[in-house]
């Protein structure tokens, strides 16, 4: 699998699905998938626990495919792209040409 450009606690708009058009930070990132807070809420029914005595239902994030995501530089969507400065690669903003990492 190609290296994943979105990483965990970067910014990111939705570009498609039920969410479009919200932004939020990363707070996951598995298998080209990614948990945002406060998008792509679901339902979940749960049992009672140590953690939740009560049990019930609850809303939580679920994940989002990286594909319907772009990083958002300075208010702006843009593209991430590779290169190196110093002999390190990090990455940058297309868009602005400012270096994120």
């Amino acid at each position: 699998m190609a290296t994943n450009k979105i990483k965990k606690g970067d910014t990111v708009k939705v570009i498609a699905g039920k969410d479009k058009g919200r932004e939020g930070k990363v707070t996951s990132v598995k298998n080209g998938k990614l948990v945002i807070e406060g998008i792509n809420q679901v339902t979940k029914h749960t049992k009672p626990s140590q953690a939740n005595p009560q049990g019930g239902i609850v809303q939580q994030s679920a994940p989002i495919d990286a594909s319907n995501v772009m990083y958002v530089s300075k208010g702006k969507v843009t593209r991430i792209g590779f290169k190196f400065e110093d002999g390190k690669k990090v990455r940058y903003a297309k868009a602005t040409g400012e270096v994120i990492d």
